[in-house]
């Protein structure tokens, strides 16, 4: 799969370009204006890498990289900021942040640093917990919690999970959780994916979680948090 790259800029040019240019780099790219708007969604998990800039309206860059980092979330983060001083940059580092860029950039250097990120962080995130909202898919434990309490999911139920939640907010395709699932799109038909997302939804039902995994017609499933639907398109 491509890698998921949450970028955060209260510029709407800074946002499309850099939109644009990492999705042509093979990137799938999502986008936020805002610094509560950007931890909400960097909560989930489900990004390989974010690119945070500093000034932003409602909560500084700052104060989501350490918000984050106080949640145990350990998604890479390169800070973006026009403030070039050595205490600014030793700040974001020292919240935790895994690097820093200087507005202007160049947009090679900024691939490069992403990419640097993506592989040192490729082991540790594999390990890691993805989280929408209440619902946690521990993939160290291999456990699915819904406000703490674990919920049983069968080997194969779990995998389907965790490939949708692992691309919250994107649709993935009934092809995609095949390969993601049993391996290789041939080794089961549509049909069996639409059953075991039937198994899915009926055990999120029975806990109150039922809303989480939701079907696109024509296109395939998506895996995101009702409430954050709600306030973004609210």
């Amino acid at each position: 799969m491509n890698p998921r790259v949450l970028v955060v800029d209260d510029e709407p040019g800074v946002r499309k370009a850099l939109q644009r240019g990492l999705r042509a780099e093979g990137m799938d790219v999502v986008t936020a204006a805002d610094g509560p708007s950007a931890l909400r969604l960097a909560e989930t998990g489900a990004f390989d890498v974010l690119l945070l800039d500093i000034m932003l309206p409602g909560l500084s860059g700052y104060r989501v990289l350490q918000a984050l980092r106080a949640k145990d979330v350990r998604t890479p983060v390169l800070l973006v900021s026009a403030k070039d001083g050595e205490i600014d940059q030793a700040d974001g580092l020292d919240l935790g942040a895994d690097g820093y860029l200087v507005k202007p950039f160049s947009f090679v250097v900024l691939v490069a640093q992403v990419r640097a990120v993506l592989r040192r962080s490729s082991v540790e995130s594999a390990r890691g917990a993805l989280r929408i909202g209440q619902l946690v898919v521990d993939r160290s434990t291999r456990e699915v919690r819904w406000h703490d309490d674990v919920v049983p999911f069968s080997p194969r139920e779990f995998a389907l999970l965790e490939a949708l939640v692992g691309r919250a907010g994107t649709v993935v395709t009934k092809d995609e959780l095949l390969k993601a699932v049993w391996g290789d799109a041939q080794a089961a038909t549509r049909n069996v994916v639409e059953v075991y997302v039937g198994y899915v939804r009926r055990k999120l039902e029975a806990v109150g979680a039922g809303e989480f995994v939701r079907t696109v017609r024509g296109h395939g499933y998506v895996a995101s948090d009702p409430e954050l639907d709600q306030a973004i398109t609210g």
